[in-house]
């Protein structure tokens, strides 16, 4: 198959031939149809976050069943799916109590890493190559667990379906099963890229009376209103956070940080009217610390993480479809391009220099 393998931080990305293994027990061989360029790869392409090289990257994906190994019973061929970052085990602690995106044994559920004298699933000629978050959705096959796919009605295209599986399961996540955003109140968003976006369109499904975007580039903050936002905050024309509370009277009672910057995060806090939960959903890089005012806590002031929206996929994504199909959820309105393999490089560096929505890998 065709594959994009990085082999050096913020180097070029070559299309090679790679080779895959067959399915074995409860794995899963796709044929990948779309795999949107997220954020979170530029991360670990630029070196923000470490990742074993060489690899390929890629995991907001969507495709067919080709085949499937023994014992698997979530998925057969030529069923449409989605994939998500969340691979569980089905069996620890977090699993069993319902925050199976926080499963402690990930690494256990499934490894494609060569196996003491055995070849590696994924080879450049005799060379091995890295899967990337277990899946590596930049190439035209990916093998994987079957906990980390979901199936999805025929009907949805796939290069939107795509998206679901992380842009919009984080960002819509964040706002349901993490703050758990009730009707009526008011919300701010910090940056309005994917993420941010589908953070704004959540908050709206959620029943938010005001929503206020906020971003330094104004082109996105005003694009955010086309998802929800009531208004928009323009951070390069002075203090957001200033700009924010004079607008509610005192702050938020929720604000969600989709950057992953330290001092976006401190702003999210500063934000929130007493009593406020600000929802950290951008990945900030190892290293970085956030200083908040002590003394806040004491107004019952709450600063949480959000990982991949504390999502339940195999629940939340059928239902992400679902208002999908009911023309409630905006995804058609999130892809910017459509871009043929060859170009994940140039779609990475458009990611950098701060596109609003996502370009998408299609695969013929």
């Amino acid at each position: 198959m065709k594959a994009a393998v990085l082999r050096a931080t913020s180097g070029p990305i070559e299309i090679e031939d790679v080779a895959v293994d067959k399915p074995h027990a409860r794995e899963v061989l796709l044929r990948t149809a779309a795999t949107g360029i997220c954020h979170s790869d530029l991360l670990y392409y630029e070196g923000k976050f470490r990742t074993k090289l060489p690899t390929v990257l890629g995991h907001e994906a969507a495709g067919v069943v080709e085949a499937v190994g023994e014992d698997v019973t979530a998925v057969r061929p030529g069923d449409h799916v989605v994939t998500c970052l969340s691979i569980f085990c089905g069996n620890c602690e977090y699993c069993l109590s319902g925050r199976p995106n926080l499963c402690a044994n990930t690494g256990g559920a499934r490894k494609l890493r060569r196996s003491k004298g055995q070849p590696s699933r994924l080879r450049s000629g005799d060379e091995d190559i890295w899967q990337f978050q277990e899946l590596s959705a930049f190439a035209e096959q990916m093998l994987v667990h079957e906990n980390t796919v979901v199936r999805v009605p025929s009907e949805v295209p796939l290069d939107r379906a795509a998206l679901i599986g992380c842009g919009v399961t984080t960002g819509l996540g964040a706002v349901f099963n993490t703050a758990a955003v009730t009707p009526g109140t008011t919300v701010a968003v910090i940056g309005c890229g994917g993420v941010g976006l589908n953070a704004v369109q959540g908050a709206r499904l959620a029943g938010a009376a005001r929503i206020i975007a906020v971003d330094r580039m104004a082109s996105k903050a005003e694009m955010a209103k086309e998802f929800g936002a009531t208004e928009a905050v323009d951070a390069s024309a002075g203090d957001a956070v200033q700009q924010v509370l004079e607008m509610t009277s005192g702050g938020v009672h929720y604000s969600f940080e989709a950057i992953g910057l330290g001092p976006t995060t401190a702003q999210a806090f500063a934000m929130l009217r007493p009593g406020g939960i600000a929802t950290v959903i951008g990945m900030i890089p190892p290293g970085t610390t956030v200083e908040i005012p002590g003394v806040d806590f004491m107004f019952e002031k709450q600063l949480r993480g959000s990982l991949i929206g504390s999502n339940r996929f195999r629940v939340d994504i059928p239902r992400y479809v679902d208002l999908y199909l009911q023309g409630r959820l905006k995804l058609d309105e999130l892809v910017s391009a459509r871009i043929p393999l060859s170009q994940v490089s140039a779609g990475l560096e458009e990611l950098h220099g701060g596109a609003v929505a996502r370009s998408v890998v299609v695969f013929d």
